[in-house]
């Protein structure tokens, strides 16, 4: 009988969240954007304790800016445990900055917005982007642009590449997995594909076997004369190698 324990665990992440958000509106306004940026992932790092998720991290995170971080996609928690290994900001599509308490939280986490399907939206994000790299900052992006099950990769867009191209920043690939625990077996609980309902994937990470999310770092890379398609593939080789494939 897991629920009762998996309904603790999403009560306590409730108030988590509520607190993160109190936090955002009323005290962020005080605070220097570094001391934002630490809070965002002790945060981050709480709500993974209270969730029962364990954090393992390999290889080297970013230690400053500017750089672009390239990670594969594959469940609602990996915003969450790449806030919790490094403070980012990321690119996200621009449905979530209205989502009740979750747009309030992501906003405050410095999150980039996207119209996914409008060209001229695209350029501007890279745009801000590149401002964003040449001004000092951390980015993260999802070039699979949207989520799998996590046994495989897809193709890497190389839109969003083009704002490290223009600024000149290296990008990291970052691999990310969740395996049981207690096994180290991948575990398939977190995803969040296809026709899965974002409460089902939710319920499924807190009433099946603890997890660890594993965030693997590889080296940074600067273009040296790829273009942004050519970066993307290589881009791609690299988180397929940091996750053992």
């Amino acid at each position: 009988m897991r629920w009762p324990a998996a309904l603790w665990k999403l009560g306590q992440g409730s108030l988590h969240a509520l607190a993160g958000w109190f936090t955002i509106v009323f005290v962020f306004p005080r605070l220097t954007q570094e001391q934002r940026n630490a809070r965002v992932q002790a945060w981050a790092r709480r709500m993974l304790e209270l969730l029962a998720i364990d954090l393992e991290l390999r290889g080297q995170p970013p230690l400053q800016g500017p750089l672009l971080l390239a990670a594969n996609h594959i469940s609602w928690l990996d915003i969450l445990v790449m806030h919790a290994a490094r403070h980012c900001r990321f690119v996200s599509k621009s449905e979530l900055r209205h989502w009740p308490l979750v747009g309030t939280l992501a906003t405050g986490a410095g999150t980039l917005y996207i119209e996914r399907a409008s060209r001229r939206d695209a350029m501007r994000v890279v745009h801000d982007m590149t401002a964003s790299l040449r001004a000092g900052d951390i980015l993260a992006v999802f070039p699979e642009g949207t989520t799998s099950d996590g046994l495989d990769l897809l193709p890497f867009h190389a839109n969003l590449l083009q704002a490290a191209v223009s600024a000149g920043a290296p990008v990291q690939p970052v691999a990310l997995q969740f395996t049981e625990s207690a096994t180290g077996k991948t575990s398939l609980a977190p995803c969040y594909i296809g026709d899965d309902s974002l409460i089902a994937s939710i319920w499924s990470t807190l009433t099946g076997p603890r997890i660890t999310a594993v965030v693997s770092y590889g080296e940074p890379q600067l273009a040296q004369g790829r273009d942004r398609r050519a970066w993307a593939a290589d881009l791609r080789t690299a988180v397929a190698q940091l996750r053992g494939q």
